[in-house]
This record gives C-alpha cells, sequence and structure tokens, in this order.
C-alpha cells in the first residue's frame, strides 16, 4: 500500500559512495550499489533521517511523496538476512576485508637496491603544508590519497617524481577545508598541472573531487589527471581532465 509520506531521497550526483549513511541507518534502508549510496525499499525507510547528519557531501535531503508505507516486519527481516555471520561487510566497500598474496625474498638472499625516495619537500599532509612556498611555485602537485603510496609500489618513481606531493584522506577528513586551501594554493603559486591519486574504492573518489573543486574556485583552468590504483597494486586508469 502507498502513501504521501516523507522519505529519504539520495542524490545519485553528490554521493561519492563514502558508505557512513549505511552504517547510520538502522533499519539497513540504505546499501551500496555500483559504488554509489542507494535506497533498498521504501518500506525499509521510516523517513525520520538520521543518516542525514552523517552524509559529508550533503548528498541526502528528506522528501514528501508517494511511497510504500514503513513495515516494521519488513525491516526486522532485513536487518536478520544482512546481518547473517557469512555476511562480513555490508558498508563502504573501502573497508571490506580481505588478503593478498605476495611473493617475499627468502632468507639469505641477496637485497636489490633500495629505491631512492622522490619526497623533494615537507610538510605533505594538506592540514600542514602552507599556502605560500617556494617549492610550490612553477610546480607539478601531486595530491594523493594517504593509502595510495602503500599499495602502489612504485609510487615513488610513477607517480611522485617531479611533483610536489600533497596527502590527504577523503573519507575522513573534512572535505571543506581541505578544497579551501587546495584553491588557496593553486592560486597563490604558479601550479602547472594536478594529479589526484585515488584508490580504486568508491570513498577514495573524493581526492578528485577535492582537486576539481578546487581547480573550479581558483579560476585557473590547469591540466588535471587522476589516476585509479587498484588494492591488488596495479593502476587501473589514468584520465586527463
Amino acid at each position: 500500500m502507498k502513501m504521501k509520506r516523507k522519505i529519504v531521497k539520495i542524490d545519485q550526483d553528490k554521493c561519492t559512495g563514502c558508505g557512513l549513511c549505511v552504517n547510520a541507518c538502522a533499519e539497513g534502508a540504505i546499501q551500496m550499489v555500483d559504488g554509489k549510496a542507494k535506497l533498498v525499499s521504501d518500506v525499509y525507510c521510516d523517513g525520520l533521517g538520521a543518516c542525514l547528519g552523517d552524509c559529508p557531501y550533503g548528498a541526502i535531503s528528506i522528501e514528501e511523496r508517494e511511497a510504500e508505507v514503513f513495515n516494521e516486519n519488513a525491516v526486522k527481516n532485513r536487518l536478520a538476512e544482512i546481518r547473517k555471520p557469512e555476511v562480513q561487510h555490508s558498508g563502504c566497500p573501502g573497508m571490506k576485508m580481505f588478503s593478498m598474496e605476495r611473493k617475499t625474498v627468502k632468507k639469505g638472499a641477496s637485497p636489490s637496491v633500495e629505491p631512492d625516495s622522490e619526497l623533494s619537500q615537507w610538510p605533505i599532509q594538506l592540514h600542514l603544508v602552507p599556502v605560500s612556498a617556494p617549492y610550490f611555485e612553477d610546480s607539478d602537485l601531486l595530491l594523493a590519497a594517504d593509502c595510495t603510496a602503500f599499495a602502489l609500489g612504485s609510487f615513488h618513481g610513477k607517480l611522485l617524481s617531479g611533483r610536489k606531493l600533497i596527502i590527504a584522506c577523503p573519507k575522513l577528513d573534512d572535505s571543506g577545508e581541505y578544497t579551501e586551501k587546495l584553491s588557496a594554493i593553486i592560486k597563490k603559486n604558479n601550479v602547472k598541472s594536478i594529479t589526484a591519486a585515488r584508490m580504486e574504492v568508491p570513498c577514495c573518489g573524493g581526492i578528485a573531487n577535492f582537486a576539481r573543486e578546487a581547480r573550479r574556485i581558483s579560476g585557473k583552468n590547469i591540466p588535471l589527471k587522476v589516476v585509479v590504483i587498484g588494492i591488488d597494486g596495479s593502476i587501473k586508469s589514468e584520465t586527463e581532465e
């Protein structure tokens, strides 16, 4: 049965797939589908909007429309299903646990030559870097999600070489503050290009959004490349924007 009532609405253009709303919804009404938060069924949503405050991107709102009546029994069945022991993860794909096999060097084997670091400035955390610094002038910036350097073994050679590094976490950090500071860096320095390095998990897409929005606010149409790194350590894609 349908009736006009309040119910959650998720803006797919604003959703970055961080998964915070999934954990915030006590009824299990929201789940990740193809990297985006989706309302599974109207019957699971009570329309109270407990998930609103957990969305850092303002993608969730409450609308009034014709919808199936909220069904507490359906919610109980839903929660029993998603909380089965074999279901290890129902939130952000970036938090899913698994292991990977890696080749290890045998004991007694000759160690390979340790590669040189390509890091050419300090600090590197976006919270800490100064807006105006000599090393940002005429520079190519690498804006990297925190995890990328650990996942990509050739991070220094393939991405960091010849670039100035800024790191941030799009899932855990304040995106508004980051966008404002990054745009100020672009404005006050002759930044020639930005490379945004992110992990393949949907919630890491915010690092590229930081770069896009900061470039827009700065008013400078500088080249932007988005590099997507797989959890397996491979480069999944490189896109010029």
